[in-house]
């Protein structure tokens, strides 16, 4: 099986049967280990990139085809897709050579009646492509939508929350590849050696303005490869998940109660901030889940988390009154980290983000009580949907014995003068994290 067959057959688990992108990729990529990083790059970039443009593909397509996409062969619609992608995105790889192999597949597939169509769809395409006629602004909502290959009701959506202007930033920076960050969270004095044996391996790192212990990384085949992983020098997360424990203001010997932890970042934050003496419970609703965090604590060798399988929404009244810190990073539309997995948009409803908002309704009343009188309810999400951030916590309040308190004296001195409220809202294009929200709430 060549590349190009592997991400068809990618495609058609993804976009014809639903299943999550980021576990497919890593499944195949994983099977195929023994593939040689060129190719395992030529297949993340075209699954992903694909799956990224469909909107703007499916756009050129129907221009160029007299059979409409959805009128396809699921086959035949992924292999154009596909192909459609690298005459429109890929300058490597010759017009000639997407044709021919589209072609080569298509017959390899059983589908030789429809191998002069593919040809001839594809050619139009690679011999028109400068002229294709895009949606202009005078229809935002159409050309918003073909031009980032967006649904036109989350387009219509941004439109009303945030105007056209920071809608085109949020949404040009989500096309955007993102370096994958690492938080360094081995011995201050081992730091300069490991950034060394880094470089070596010709990976580079660049330190993130936002906090000293994150870097932006380039190169290296994988993450497991590069040195100090098996020690436990390092982990991946996100910056903006680093500032919610940033703005938690945990301190050594406080006791952490992490409802929603998988994978476990934050917990594993949480913990190296409260020191030997202090203690992080994390939590999660299945036994997957707690295996990922399970996994993280043993490799960074953090004794004081401990990991129990638990429902959110089922109040436990052991913990009533017994956290200096309740970390709620609940679940949520995903709206701020489209850009890296992009098939959010492609899932996500109205219906479910309504359903969504009362599910993190549903777990805050829940847990709130863990926290003491003093302590801290911090509350995040990964979307930039208002619904779900800034109403959730107002609507919260009201009823609650808790008030706003501001973020500023935990962030890093470009976030500050936004922290006042005791709300931050990190958008995508504005700030250098994905799109994300932090409420540091405490306990009357």
């Amino acid at each position: 099986m060549n590349e190009r067959e592997l991400i068809l057959e990618m495609l058609m688990e993804i976009l014809e049967r639903g299943t999550y992108s980021h576990l497919v990729i890593r499944n195949v990529l994983n099977k195929y280990d023994y593939l040689k990083q060129p190719s395992k790059a030529f297949i993340k970039r075209v699954t992903e990139g694909t799956i990224e443009k469909q909107i703007t593909i499916d756009y050129v397509l129907n221009s160029c085809s007299k059979t409409p996409v959805s009128k396809m062969k699921p086959l035949i619609r992924n292999l154009l897709r596909l192909s459609v992608y690298q005459l429109l995105f890929m300058d490597s790889v010759p017009d000639s050579a997407v044709c021919n192999e589209a072609v080569k597949l298509a017959g390899k597939r059983g589908f030789r009646n429809l191998q002069g169509f593919v040809n001839g769809v594809l050619r139009n395409i690679a011999r028109t492509k400068t002229q294709i006629a895009y949606p202009d602004e005078t229809d935002p909502v159409k050309c918003y939508s073909v031009c980032y290959s967006m649904p036109e009701w989350l387009v219509t959506l941004f439109l009303e929350e945030r105007g056209a202007e920071i809608t085109k930033q949020i949404f040009e920076e989500m096309q955007k590849v993102h370096p994958v960050v690492l938080r360094y969270c081995g011995p201050e004095e081992k730091k300069e050696d490991w950034k060394q044996s880094v470089a070596a391996q010709q990976i580079t790192l660049r330190q993130h303005p936002y906090l000293s212990y994150a870097y932006l990384i380039e190169g290296g085949e994988s993450v497991q490869s590069i040195p100090g992983y098996e020690e436990g020098l390092f982990t991946v997360q996100d910056v903006s998940s680093m500032l919610a424990v940033e703005a938690a203001g945990i301190a050594p010997g406080d006791f952490v109660v992490d409802v929603c932890a998988a994978p476990g970042g934050k917990s594993m934050l949480a913990a190296q901030k409260t020191g030997k003496e202090g203690r992080v419970l994390a939590r999660d609703l299945t036994e997957t889940k707690t295996a990922l965090i399970r996994e993280n604590a043993e490799r960074l060798k953090l004794s004081q988390v401990e990991i129990q399988r638990y429902d959110a929404l089922s109040f436990d009244p052991s913990l009533k009154e017994k956290a200096d810190v309740v970390l709620a990073d609940l679940p949520c539309s995903g709206l701020g980290i489209m850009g890296r997995k992009r098939d959010i948009k492609y899932k996500v409803t109205k219906d479910g983000m309504k359903e969504i908002a009362k599910l993190q309704r549903d777990i805050l009343e829940a847990i709130w009580q863990y926290v003491r009188p003093g302590g801290v309810l911090l509350y995040s999400t990964c979307t930039i949907d208002p619904e779900e951030n800034e109403e959730q916590v107002k609507l919260f309040l009201e009823d609650h014995p808790f008030r706003l308190e501001e973020l500023s004296p935990f962030l890093p001195g470009q976030l500050q003068k936004e922290g006042k409220t005791g709300m931050l809202q990190l958008l995508p294009g504005k700030h250098e994290t994905d799109g994300f929200f932090i409420a540091r709430m405490v306990r009357k």
